[in-house]
């Protein structure tokens, strides 16, 4: 087991339920981003912050430093070659304000994200949906959209499942039915998946 899967099992004993799909989620996550690949990821209210969060945590240096290659430092300033960081590329779709409001506006509320994962979803890329209940349209409707173009989908959600569980590819399903606590759940979750991408790509 995964030092970073254990050390998350000792702190969070009740995530034993979900370890195999935790491992299932950075398999696909390493041969993603090992195929050039990129993440996607949806989500509402606290789980929007989610997606923000967990994004910020891919695109910089989580727990280690991760200094440009040299031949990338070379063309660049000093200041850019000193300060820079290797990244791996995660794109918030909460993060589109025009698009989504004008989306929302002009077609539907419930297509927003779907329509994001439309325009920049390739297939061998990821969408991760996050959602307490496993419920929420937009996200239900991303994830089909994503199935639809050849991509692998994620799904966080809470014990139940839902709508989310019948569609994503992989279903981390935190062990409670509480949306404060599912969210509880999803934070360690998806700090120790960054942990064990870092060490994957910036040992």
């Amino acid at each position: 087991m995964n030092e970073h899967i254990r050390t998350l099992l000792d702190d969070y004993p009740k995530l034993e339920s979900c370890s195999r799909e935790i491992e299932m989620a950075f398999q696909a996550l390493s041969e993603c981003y090992r195929n050039s690949g990129k993440v996607l990821l949806c989500g509402n209210g606290g789980s929007a912050a989610d997606c923000d969060h967990w994004s910020a945590e891919l695109m910089k240096g989580f727990r280690r430093e991760r200094p440009l290659p040299e031949k990338w430092k070379k063309k660049l300033s000093r200041l850019l070659a000193e300060n820079l960081q290797q990244a791996l590329p995660a794109v918030p779709l909460t993060g589109f304000l025009s698009l989504n409001t004008a989306f929302a506006n002009d077609v539907s509320a419930e297509l927003v994200f779907a329509q994001s994962v439309w325009a920049l979803g390739q297939p061998g890329d990821i969408l991760i949906g996050i959602s307490t209940s496993g419920d929420a349209k937009n996200v239900c409707a991303a994830i089909q959209t994503a199935n639809a173009k050849e991509m692998v989908t994620i799904g966080l959600t809470g014990e139940q499942g839902g709508m989310l569980a019948d569609l994503a590819g992989i279903v981390i399903r935190a062990p409670a039915t509480e949306v404060h606590r599912v969210q509880q759940y999803h934070l360690p979750i998806y700090h120790c998946l960054c942990l064990m991408l870092e060490d994957a790509f910036f040992s």
